[in-house]
């Protein structure tokens, strides 16, 4: 094909300036083209028509193979999955991946033809198609109008052919004998009312019969036009109904031959054996009527058999009877006349019962918790607790706790009283005729008696507690026991409504269902199996006996009844019974307290325990108040008061252990009595340090051997009294001074016994540790005590007056420095030591500590401003009448010297050199500043005249006497400073 027919070429005609195709056929050569026939064709002419007759002919060429045996399309082509690329075209279906990939050469005689070629073309017809599209949105097509318009049409027609018809024909309560409706159809008012016959008349009723009927005419057309639509379902319905009458004449026949092949049959067949199954059944139900009668003499005997039963105090057995005979009465035997009145009298035997167990209850209780407490810490009569326990849950009776609690409380009280007669039948100085009330009794015992008694009242209390929860532990796990049956039976419940349950000959179910029972317990697993399997091994004989009714219940314990009355039945065994899920408490299960009641009980459970700890502690306190009424436990000694708080702190902790209960009544009342036992302590040890340091005459002491024991056992960390030697021992001289982490203290009588006051404080709080913060104020205003009162005598002179001292001597003040020292140097040790007593949020009392460290301080200051002020006072009334003549040294050089000589010796042996050496500089200072202002009033100037020539030998014989004294060797007076400096 040449480039001449691709390319489109402007018609010579055309003013628009189109491109057209040549149209002369004549001018080019064709192939012969087969194109496939249309779907749908459109009214062909021409050529189209040649090219549908030259197609392959579906009759005549069916044999061989044209292009309708083509089964490949052109999507299926372009969409293989075998290609990478979907860009391929149909050619790769049937000559493979190569044709693809093969490149094609160009021709040679087309030209390369782009999209710019078609650019002018579709310019010029880009508006044109846009019209065009724009028209057909805008015109529908033809064919669809056509169909649109005849369908429209036609129903149009009718209904305007209808509406024709006025509406009153078409009412459902058309009438023509309503006169409104014959008047409205019939308007007689265009007539003449003459009754002559007008013309005019004529043609009014021939126009209304013609109208009417135009609308017959219409309704028939229109009805016939429904009819003609629905013919075909019409004949068919009534072909339908003609052979529906048939097939019915023909089954009426057939029923009535069957009626009478039945009647035949039952005559010759049915009578005999249905006469044998009335026969069978009448005898089944004389056999029930027979097994009925046997019920009722069962129910009959139950009353003597309860009777029997509780005879023998078998509650639970009685019980059990009792519920199975209502149950049997509820379910079988109802409506029976005879026994209209039994189920009322078992009710009755039932509350009698509930009466009766209550009582026995608390007898139990009563015996139980009287009875000697030297016997052995069995539970007594355990079956007889267990049997009470359970049926009392069974009647739901869950206040029986109430009565051991009260019994309890009396039980405690006995205890009291008969220790204190015990206790007094011993002691033949006490006349119990005289005195008939305990607590006076109490108060007449020496402390060793009394706490013999104490400790005695202890003991019983300690196993009173012990029989108190080896009889509570059994009612618990009778309760826990009954809580266990009941989620066994809600287990195997919800198994057999799960469709879990399996033959009685399969263990795994049955296993599964024992170990969540067992492993309630807190049995370890493999207990638990081996239990199970026991369980499984003893019960296949009583899987039979686990499904039985209440029938069979009722039977096996009336059967039993006689064994009852003659002590062979075992409440244990009856109460195990009652416990099987499928057993006669099974019967009554909403007799059994729910799960949340019975886990109610056993919490009171252990609250009665606790509420067991707490009356004890409050007896114990009784005990203790009565001693402690007319003051006889604060004027124990320190040792009896640390005896009886470790026995009370011991019987707390043992009644803590045994009952897992901190009871605070006996800690508190002992609590008290330490308060007032501290009180009276502090203010024994206050009024004998007071009489102390009244009579200390300030003079230093000797330190016998046990007080520098006792300073040595404290540096080794042992802040407590040393037990005391016996007198055999031979005696060590006492020392001069007290040797404390290598210094020497010397000390007046009274510090060494204060060092021993506050070591029988740290001693206290070491044997009684609840004491801690009110012994350690009671300590701090000890020390203040000491200070306050120790400056008042010595600072203050008051021991002038009450010693009869002459004067305060430069001794007696070092000396009451360095015993303040001492017990400054102690402060920090009692401090540690009481604070490894308290707890962290007791720290805040130890700032009374730093507040005594501050005013010992100030105390030991105080006393060194006053031996400077000694010297100061001396060194003014010397120097001012000092005079820079000969002969030289001068008497006042001389007389300054010896006092401070004198000074020297009574301090040298008292303070330790360091404290010497800075008390000396302060009064060289003194004495400088002195000096200084009696030579510039005397107009001595540092000039080297003859003047200063004699001052300078006074300054050297002053510096050569004071560093000649022991420790001042080194001492640097720097006596320059006397002269003024010249400006």
């Amino acid at each position: 094909m040449s480039s001449d027919q691709i390319m489109p070429h402007p018609s010579s005609g055309g003013s628009e300036g189109i491109f057209r195709k040549d149209r002369d056929p004549s001018s080019r050569q064709y192939r012969p083209v087969h194109s496939l026939p249309d779907v749908c064709p459109k009214e062909p002419t021409g050529e189209a028509t040649r090219g549908l007759c030259e197609g392959p002919s579906v009759v005549a060429d069916q044999h061989r193979w044209t292009v309708y045996n083509s089964k490949v399309n052109l999507p299926a082509a372009l969409n293989d999955p075998r290609l990478a690329k979907r860009e391929s075209d149909f050619f790769t279906k049937s000559w493979g991946l190569d044709f693809a990939e093969t490149e094609v050469m160009p021709s040679f005689y087309l030209p390369n033809i782009t999209k710019e070629h078609f650019g002018p073309y579709l310019q010029e017809t880009a508006q044109r198609e846009k019209i065009h599209e724009r028209c057909k949105n805008i015109c529908p097509n033809k064919d669809e109008l056509d169909a649109v318009s005849s369908i429209t049409n036609n129903h149009d027609k009718s209904r305007t052919e209808l509406e024709q018809v006025p509406k009153i024909f078409m009412k459902p309560d058309f009438a023509l004998d309503d006169p409104t409706t014959f008047n409205a159809v019939l308007p007689w008012s265009h007539f003449n009312s003459a009754g002559r016959k007008s013309s005019r008349d004529m043609a009014s009723s021939r126009l209304l019969q013609e109208k009417l009927s135009h609308y017959l005419d219409v309704v028939e057309v229109s009805i016939a036009r429904q009819i003609s639509l629905r013919s075909e379902a019409f004949f068919h319905a009534m072909s339908s109904q003609h052979e529906l009458q048939d097939r019915l004449t023909e089954t009426a026949r057939a029923v009535a031959v069957l009626r009478g092949r039945t009647a035949a049959i039952e005559r010759i067949m049915c009578e005999g054996p249905l006469r044998a199954l009335r026969q069978a059944l009448t005898r089944s139900n004389c056999a029930r009527l027979h097994n009925k009668l046997k019920l009722m003499a069962a129910v009959h005997q139950s009353q003597p058999t309860v009777q029997l039963l509780l005879s023998t105090s078998e509650f639970v057995g009685a019980l059990e009877l009792i519920a199975t005979t209502k149950e049997v009465l509820q379910q079988e035997l109802q409506g029976i006349h005879s026994f209209r009145h039994l189920g009322s009298q078992l009710c009755e035997m039932e509350k009698l019962i509930d009466k009766m167990m209550v009582e026995d209850f608390s007898m139990y209780s009563r015996s139980d918790l009287s009875r000697s407490l030297e016997d052995d810490g069995q539970v007594m009569e355990k079956d007889r607790l267990e049997s009470l326990v359970f049926g009392l849950l069974r009647q739901r009776k869950l206040d029986f706790l109430d009565i051991y609690s009260d019994e309890m409380i009396l039980a405690a009280k006995s205890i009291v009283t008969q220790s204190v007669v015990d206790s007094v039948s011993q002691i033949e100085e006490i006349d119990t005729d005289i005195v008939t009330k305990l607590a006076d009794q109490m108060r007449l015992m020496t402390f060793p008696q009394w706490f013999e008694l104490l400790k005695s009242v202890f003991e019983n209390f300690i196993l009173f507690l012990k029989r108190i929860k080896a009889t509570l532990s059994v009612v618990r796990n009778v309760v826990l026991e009954a809580l266990d049956s009941n989620q066994k039976s809600r287990l195997l419940e919800r198994a057999a409504a799960g469709g879990l349950a399996e033959a009685p000959g399969t263990p795994l179910n049955q296993g599964e269902a024992e170990l969540a029972y067992l492993t309630h317990e807190g049995l370890f697993i493999s207990d638990a199996l081996n239990d199970a399997q026991l369980h499984l091994g003893a019960g296949g004989g009583q899987e039979q006996s686990s499904t039985v009714g209440p029938r069979q219940a009722l039977s096996r314990l009336d059967g039993c009844g006689s064994d009852s009355a003659s002590g062979t039945t075992e409440s244990s065994s009856s109460r195990e019974h009652a416990f099987q899920p499928g057993g006669a408490a099974g019967i009554s299960e909403d007799m059994m307290p729910s799960d949340l009641e019975l886990g109610r009980v056993a919490n009171n459970i252990q609250e009665l325990l606790y509420t067991a700890s707490d009356v004890s502690h409050d007896r114990c306190v009784k005990v203790l108040m009565a001693r402690a009424k007319d003051g006889s436990l604060e004027r124990l000694s320190s040792a009896e008061f640390v005896f009886l708080s470790q026995a009370v702190e011991g019987f707390v902790k043992d009644t803590e252990e045994l009952c897992c209960r901190r009871s605070v009544s006996l800690r508190g009342a002992l609590q008290s009595q330490a308060n007032r036992f501290v009180h009276r302590f502090h203010e024994e040890r206050k009024t004998k340090l007071s009489l102390l340091l009244d009579n200390e005459r300030w003079k230093q002491a000797e330190v016998p051997a046990e007080f520098q024991d006792l300073v040595n056992s404290i540096a080794d960390g042992r802040i407590t009294l040393p037990e005391r030697k016996p007198q055999g021992t031979e005696e060590r001289k006492p020392s001069d001074y007290l040797h404390i982490d290598g210094q020497k203290y010397a000390v007046v009588g009274t510090v060494l016994l204060l060092i021993r006051i506050f070591l029988e404080y740290c001693q206290c709080v070491n044997d009684i540790p609840s004491i801690s913060t009110d012994m350690l104020t009671r300590l701090s205003d000890l020390l203040k005590h000491f200070n306050s009162r120790s400056c008042q005598l010595v600072l203050g002179a008051g021991a002038l007056q009450v010693v009869g001292l002459k004067t305060i001597t430069t001794k007696n003040l070092a000396l009451a420095s360095r015993c303040l020292q001492l017990v400054v140097h102690y402060i920090p040790v009692i401090r540690a030591h009481f604070e490894t007593k308290l707890t962290p949020k007791q720290y805040s009392v130890l700032r009374h500590f730093d507040h005594i460290t501050k005013d010992y301080s100030d105390h030991i200051a105080e006393i060194s401003a006053k031996l400077v002020s000694i010297m100061d006072s001396m060194f003014e009334k010397v120097l001012s009448k000092y005079e820079v003549k000969a002969p030289m040294p001068s008497a006042c050089f001389r007389n300054v010297c010896k006092q401070m000589a004198k000074m020297h010796e009574a301090l040298y042996e008292l303070l330790p050199e360091e404290q010497a050496q800075m008390l000396f500089l302060r009064i060289n200072a003194s004495l400088k500043i002195h000096l200084k202002r009696q030579l510039a009033r005397l107009g001595v100037h540092h000039d080297g005249g003859p003047q200063h020539g004699l001052v300078t030998v006074d300054v050297a014989f002053y510096t050569e006497n004071v560093q000649s004294l022991r420790t001042l060797e080194k001492l640097d007076l720097n006596m320059a400073e006397i002269w003024e400096q010249k400006r």
